[in-house]
């Protein structure tokens, strides 16, 4: 049996990233400014995203997170994480804005499951499994659908760092040839063709920073793609 591994913000998630990222951040000051540094507690989300992208594998990504913005804040996980895992289960929700559903998320992710694939959501793992939850569900998926969705407190790497998807196949001891990954990032999602996966290219939100050529299975909107798993 195959398997398919597939980006879910901007893939099956349309995302107006600047926009979300601005209402996130604005949510998680106004949420902490009560009883914390607002500033500073957004100073230590940022350096500790930014520890996870150079995670190299000692820590979980969450361990790595909590470090870093422990030394950037001095506030621990146990100081703030209460209120953190309040704010995901509710006003992360006003990040929704900055997203649009698109019917062809679940029609494609059904024709998979119809093909007989097993679907592996392989998002960058940044968030907490409550926040990318949320995330399948805005994109109108059944968490059901997935064999798994990658979250910070389970892995060790991310995109594009090829042993993010390495830590995937050997979880699940999977082989590269007997996977596809499915992605609009050419830097993030194509680095999985270092360790041998196919790749397949949505191009409905295309990031392609450097304009490299795309070499892949497939290259074409998450529309086009659903008909090309049809044939």
């Amino acid at each position: 049996m195959k398997t398919i591994l597939i980006d879910l913000d901007r893939t099956l998630l349309h995302m107006d990233q600047d926009k979300f990222i601005k209402t996130y951040f604005g949510e998680v000051a106004k949420k902490f400014s009560k009883d914390f540094d607002s500033e500073l507690i957004l100073q230590g989300l940022i350096a500790g995203t930014k520890a996870m992208y150079k995670n190299d594998g000692t820590l979980t990504n969450e361990d790595i997170f909590w470090k870093v913005f422990k030394e950037i804040t001095n506030y621990s996980k146990e100081d703030t994480i209460d209120l953190f895992e309040d704010f995901y289960l509710n006003e992360f929700e006003n990040a929704r804005v900055a997203t649009s559903y698109t019917p062809y998320a679940k029609k494609l992710i059904d024709v998979l499951k119809d093909k007989g694939y097993e679907i592996i959501v392989a998002t960058n793992p940044l968030f907490p499994k409550i926040a990318t939850q949320k995330r399948l569900e805005w994109a109108g998926l059944d968490l059901n659908d997935f064999k798994e969705f990658t979250t910070y407190e389970n892995y060790h790497y991310t995109k594009p760092n090829p042993l993010y998807f390495k830590e995937i196949l050997d979880k699940f001891n999977l082989k590269a040839e007997n996977c596809i990954m499915i992605g609009n990032d050419i830097d993030e999602d194509l680095a999985a063709k270092k360790i041998g996966l196919e790749a397949i290219v949505v191009t409905n939100n295309l990031i392609n920073r450097s304009n490299k050529d795309i070499e892949a299975k497939f290259v074409g909107t998450i529309e086009e793609l659903v008909e090309y798993f049809k044939k």
